[in-house]
């Protein structure tokens, strides 16, 4: 009974929640390119990393303060293994779209430093900011330089 009501729970997560599986990097081109003319917040994140859990309520946030104005945040899971993204996922949900890189494609071409990492794209499709690790005084300049963004 318990192994039924974890793939029910499962498929539940997988037909609600805003994931989908970033299967190759042009998916993810695709995705992104899918924004221009909005501000875009790609976040590279992991269950096991600490600051993400950090992360994602700040990112609910200008998610939803700032959709209208021509923002959205991205995110790339970076888990190998999808139940520790959707366990991650059922504790701290996103309302934001979250994409799976499991063999970690679109995670080599962004080069990353560190967890979490952040990549701040203008409207004209160009990432103008890189940031790893997130913590109060970081979330400060991020949100500053997104809405230096939104105001050009």
């Amino acid at each position: 009974m318990k192994k039924y009501n974890i793939i029910i729970l499962t498929l539940f997560v997988l037909l609600t929640s805003p994931i989908s599986l970033a299967d190759t990097l042009s998916d993810f081109e695709e995705k992104v390119a899918s924004y221009k003319g909005k501000v875009i917040y790609v976040d590279f994140w992991a269950s096991w990393c600490v600051p993400c859990r950090k992360s994602f309520p700040w990112m609910n946030e200008m998610q939803a303060k700032y959709a209208e104005q021509n923002f959205t945040v991205l995110s790339v899971n970076l888990d190998a293994e999808t139940a520790l993204a959707e366990q991650f996922l059922q504790e701290v949900p996103a309302q934001f779209p979250v994409f799976y890189d499991p063999k970690g494609k679109v995670a080599r071409a962004f080069k990353l430093k560190g967890m979490p990492s952040s990549f701040i794209i203008n409207k004209a499709g160009k990432i103008v900011s890189t940031h790893v690790g997130f913590t109060e005084e970081k979330k400060k300049i991020y949100q500053q330089e997104i809405l230096n963004l939104l105001a050009e």
